[in-house]
């Protein structure tokens, strides 16, 4: 066997190197993060041939002194942490100390710098690990690092670099992140000597705004909904995307903690959650969102390319994130928010997204909650949920509608007329609305089962004979642990060995069910999550198929104060801009929009 030896210091650095430095993107990201920590306002980026021949990061920070300039590029050597504890209060973007050690171990490197107060400036080469001495330079304030012929001396690694459009890319893509997570640093990039990109420092909410449209596109600001919500020490800004400005590809989604941009399947799975039932199949969210909380919260030490966390307390987040951008879309009212014409269609079956200018909510229509009054095809089978409905005729919602003018008209506006039994036609302050009438009255219907179900107490249907099951030892462990909050779901089971458990009880709206699949769901769920919602969503999915049944048909004829009930209760209902399976029901044609068909005014 070969003796054990210790290994220098260059083969150390190049090993590191493999973990954090994956393509020039890694480059730019760790020397980018470290001009961020350095206090720069302004940050150019200089690349050529998609950054395999050069990488060049200049910043206007607090520099580094000539004694410190060999410390920068040596291994673990940091000025960010000290001690164990500092570790745990990580705030800044680097702390590993490997990063510079990293890159000049398989490039050329140079390492100019200034301090703000100092009278000249030093640099420092780097020659695939071994460094030149010291000597001064000319440079401002601030510090510039260039990587040229990255992985020369890694003839392995170099050839899995892509064409240079695609590295090209791949830089872009990380500046726009970055210059998310800090909107009051100016970025440039500029490739090949031209200017690529430029992200001016933001000064206010409006320029943040601005620069989200940057990178997620011009609609954006005008289809996603501002969030700002603080609880349990946590805090979560930002912006989120409606159902109807999904996108075919999860390539929109920007999640920070702590200013630091992760990927964390607690966070995943929480949005996932929150868009469960407003979302169409297959499509993804868009947003923007940041997470603030105590950094002894949350374990920035797990991964060397730092793009994954772990946080402490998973469940406390991961219900903090559920509830916020649930209760965020629960507001996405029909009327309420009218999204602007979108390049992308919000489903591959749907109708497209038209928009105008959002429509306010008249006082009198606020808290408006009319019945629909649909004679042939009563709800009498869901009573026992739903309760009686409130007493309002069609001839009332009619007698409301004359003497009000166009500057009082509720945000769906009047019907017109019923086309081909399948939509309303409506006038409102803004042109035309086209209502699904059978989608809009799915939503409804299954909002208000929803409402029934959670004012009543949940039943639980006792299984014959108990059920006995298999399970990891993590998910008996999980069951064991919850089983109070199962219970409440109408889910009884307990621990019967180390890796087994017993079902007594399930919810009665689940009779007939997969008990042993959906106790399997549960339970993977809160062993990898900490909290599981699939109890919920299965009582919602049978909810929502006895909404479709039970919602009026497509080619059932309306009256007009039936159309204008089914209206008004749009405006007054929670999610009420997407059907059960995210669909749309209500599309804006704007007057401008009308005349652009007609060609008036050209």
């Amino acid at each position: 066997m070969p003796v054990i030896r210790q290994l220098p210091p260059d083969l150390i650095n190049q090993i590191a190197a493999g973990e954090v430095i994956e393509r020039p993107s890694s480059v730019v990201k760790e020397l980018v993060e470290n001009s961020l920590d350095a206090g720069a306002t302004r940050i150019e980026v200089d690349i050529e041939q998609g950054g395999a021949r050069l990488i060049r990061v200049r910043d206007d920070g607090g520099g580094i002194g000539p004694d410190d300039l060999p410390l920068a590029v040596a291994s673990h050597a940091t000025s960010k942490i000290g001690s164990f504890d500092d570790l745990e209060h990580v705030a800044s973007m680097g702390f590993r100390g490997e990063a510079l050690a990293s890159v000049a171990s398989v490039a050329r490197f140079a390492l100019t710098s200034r301090l703000r107060d100092a009278d000249s400036a030093f640099r420092l080469e780097v020659d695939g690990g071994r460094m030149q001495p010291v000597r001064p330079a000319q440079h401002p304030a601030g510090t510039s690092v260039e990587v040229r012929d990255l992985f020369f001396n890694v003839p392995a690694r170099r050839k899995f670099l892509r064409a240079e459009r695609t590295e090209l890319a791949h830089i872009d893509d990380l500046l726009k992140s970055l210059s998310l997570a800090r909107r009051s640093v100016e970025f440039r990039l500029s490739n090949n000597g031209k200017p690529l990109r430029l992200f001016r420092a933001c000064q206010d909410q409006s320029a943040a705004l601005a620069r989200v449209a940057e990178v997620l596109g011009e609609g954006f600001p005008a289809q996603s909904l501002h969030i700002d919500h603080a609880a349990a020490g946590m805090r979560l800004s930002g912006w989120v995307g409606l159902p109807t400005a999904s996108r075919a590809q999860a390539d929109g989604q920007y999640f920070y903690v702590n200013g630091r941009l992760v990927r964390d399947r607690v966070v995943a799975h929480a949005v996932r959650q929150a868009y469960a039932d407003v979302l169409f199949h297959g499509r993804h969210p868009a947003f923007v969102l940041y997470l603030e909380l105590d950094p002894a919260g949350v374990d920035v030490n797990v991964h060397p390319a730092k793009h994954e966390v772990r946080f402490r307390e998973q469940r406390l987040v991961h219900d903090f994130l559920f509830r916020s951008l649930h209760e965020a879309l629960a507001q996405t009212r029909a009327g309420l928010v009218v999204p602007p014409p979108s390049h992308e269609p919000a489903a591959p079956a749907a109708p497209h997204a038209y928009g105008g200018p959002a429509g306010g909510r008249p006082a009198q229509f606020a808290q408006s909650r009319l019945s629909l009054g649909l004679r042939d095809e009563p709800l009498a089978e869901y009573a026992t949920l739903l309760g009686e409905p409130p007493a309002q005729t069609g001839a009332a919602v009619a007698a409301a509608m004359p003497g009000l003018d166009e500057r009082e008209a509720p945000p769906l506006g009047f019907a017109i007329a019923q086309l081909k039994s399948i939509y309303i036609l409506a006038e409102n302050a803004h042109g035309m609305v086209l209502v699904d009438m059978h989608a809009a009255h799915e939503r409804i219907t299954y909002e208000k089962l929803k409402a029934g179900r959670a004012c009543s107490n949940l039943r639980s249907q006792m299984l014959l004979v108990p059920l006995n099951l298999s399970v990891s030892a993590k998910e008996a462990a999980a069951a064991e642990e919850h089983a109070d909050a199962l219970a409440g779901w109408g889910l009884e089971l307990s621990r019967s060995g180390p890796s087994s458990v017993v079902v007594r009880r399930i919810p009665a709206l689940l009779e007939g069910a997969d008990v042993s699949q959906l106790v399997s769901d549960v339970l993977a769920e809160l062993a990898q999550h900490g909290s599981s919602r699939r109890l919920q969503e299965l009582e919602n999915e049978l909810l929502s198929t006895m909404a479709c049944h039970g919602s009026v048909r497509a080619g059932r004829r309306l009256t007009l104060p039936e159309m204008n009930a089914l209206l008004r209760e749009m405006e007054a209902t929670e999610r009420s801009g997407q059907c059960n399976h995210g669909r749309p029901t209500w599309v804006q044609l704007s007057l401008g929009e009308l005349d652009r068909l007609f060609l008036r005014g050209r």
